[in-house]
């Protein structure tokens, strides 16, 4: 059945399916934290590692899973994945202490890490560069966008009707299917042209990100000016200095910097960095403001994301189209404005604040922003490149996403806590606190978001986009 034209569609099906779960897994546990909390005696500080535990491993891992993806096999890694993130999924639900959720968060991490590359190097290796492979493309960021939005819309319903154990245990009957339907509907392709794997490279930069990301999770605890904080920051700059110097002298690298050179290629991570930085911290920093602002249950504040994630699935189908009309670019821009706009306007959320008129609004611009930024970005990140490092390319992507969406929560949590605190300190009444920290933490995200608009003005080239890969090869070779 491989190979057959009905076939490249039922791929395409199976891939977004296993990567509506990966990023589903980001989101899904915001509404359920409440809950995990009380049944497993979590502490206030450890909660946030229920979230930062999966997308520290999940970004710290993926340059490594992509590369591994485009030696070892795509669809060999593909599946090893799926195995490991269902089994973690499946501990999860299962957990019986802090120690034992936050380990099974982590190997869910990286799980994805190894499922998603090879995914999307799955998918540009299969569609023809184009038209073809933009519809394909435009579906998996599609996929993307509602996956951030439906987390917590489905989060909150499986936690209020069933229990926090079946945000982890959907996972289990998805990766099941995919692990039978995967040799029958997916080609296996390497890159056979490299003989070594670059094992020093693969140590130096997952040391280093996950390093920088622990650095900035835990400053929330320790402080910035803390030597605990500073040292690990140092010795992160220190691993990605180290793997950069590597890179430059290793025959075969696993991360060949002249890929960046392209500068659609280059404004496609920026954006897909600020994407993760604003979106995951917003949703996490918003159910906190409806459920410990506003009071709203689990389904309720499912529920309410019911605007985000109906209007990112209408938007990424208009915007699927407009690619090929119009252009990447354009509908880049108008998706991060359309962020930006939204984060401007939760700027402003009150302590008794509703639905229609403090949150309703806000969802509707952010579904306008999740739909037209993260179809053009996946196009943008995979513009010209050589199928031989389809893997690298699409790691590099996913990578800044999740880091962008570590370092977001790690840096937004901490700027709303300690605006929070020094609120309380003040004398201030607690609900007038947390709603003076959380628009803080908007405020900055905000001014991220804008940083999106300027790279996608900047960056994204439309004759780059234009051009086929066998065009854009010896460019690529000299800037090696």
């Amino acid at each position: 059945m491989v190979g057959t034209e009905r076939s490249k569609w039922l791929a395409l099906a199976l891939l977004s399916a296993v990567q509506f779960m990966v990023v589903l897994d980001i989101a899904i546990v915001n509404v359920a934290l409440p809950s995990i909390k009380t049944d497993l005696g979590f502490s206030q500080q450890n909660l946030q590692w229920v979230v930062s535990a999966y997308a520290l491993f999940f970004g710290g891992f993926l340059l490594l899973g992509g590369r591994a993806a485009d030696l070892l096999g795509r669809r060999r890694l593909f599946l090893a994945g799926v195995v490991l993130f269902t089994l973690s999924s499946l501990l999860a639900g299962l957990a019986w202490s802090e120690a034992s959720l936050i380990a099974a968060r982590s190997f869910q991490g990286l799980g994805a890490a190894v499922i998603s590359p090879a995914a999307l190097s799955i998918l540009s290796t299969t569609y023809t560069e184009g038209r073809e492979r933009n519809i394909a493309l435009g579906v998996w960021g599609a996929v993307g966008g509602f996956g951030a939005a439906a987390g917590v819309l489905l989060g909150g319903v499986l936690t209020e009707t069933l229990s926090w154990s079946w945000i982890f245990f959907v996972n289990v009957p998805v990766g099941v299917a995919a692990f039978f339907l995967a040799p029958r509907l997916l080609a296996e392709s390497r890159d056979t042209t490299v003989k070594s794997f670059d094992a020093l490279g693969a140590v130096l930069v997952t040391g280093g990100l996950v390093s920088l990301v622990y650095a900035i999770t835990q400053s929330g605890t320790y402080g910035w000016g803390s030597g605990r904080t500073i040292g690990v920051i140092a010795a992160s700059v220190a691993l990605l200095a180290a793997f950069g110097w590597w890179e430059r002298r290793h025959a075969e690298p696993l991360m060949r910097f002249g890929i960046l050179r392209t500068k659609t290629v280059a404004g496609a991570n920026v954006g897909g960095l600020i994407l993760g930085t604003a979106t995951f911290s917003l949703f996490l920093i918003l159910t906190l403001y409806m459920q410990q602002v506003l009071g709203y249950s689990p389904i309720k504040t499912g529920l309410a994301y019911l605007a985000v994630a109906g209007s990112a699935i209408l938007w990424s189908a208009v915007a699927a189209q407009l690619v090929n009309r119009i252009g990447v670019k354009p509908v880049l821009v108008t998706g991060m404005v359309a962020l930006t706009s939204g984060l401007v306007y939760f700027t402003q959320v009150a302590v008794h604040g509703t639905y229609l008129g403090d949150l309703l609004p806000g969802f509707l611009l952010v579904g306008v922003g999740l739909g037209f930024s993260f179809v053009p970005v996946s196009i943008a990140a995979l513009a010209g490149v050589r199928h031989s490092e389809a893997g690298l390319a699409s790691g590099l992507f996913n990578t800044t996403q999740q880091i962008g969406g570590a370092l977001g929560i790690a840096l937004l949590s901490t700027i709303a806590t300690s605006r929070t605190s020094h609120a309380l300190a003040d004398g201030t009444a607690l609900p007038s606190a947390l709603v003076h920290g959380f628009t803080g933490a908007f405020v900055v995200g905000a001014g991220i978001a804008a940083v999106g608009i300027v790279a996608a003005l900047t960056l994204i080239r439309r004759d780059e986009l234009e051009q086929a890969p066998e065009q854009l090869e010896p460019v690529l070779d000299l800037a090696a």
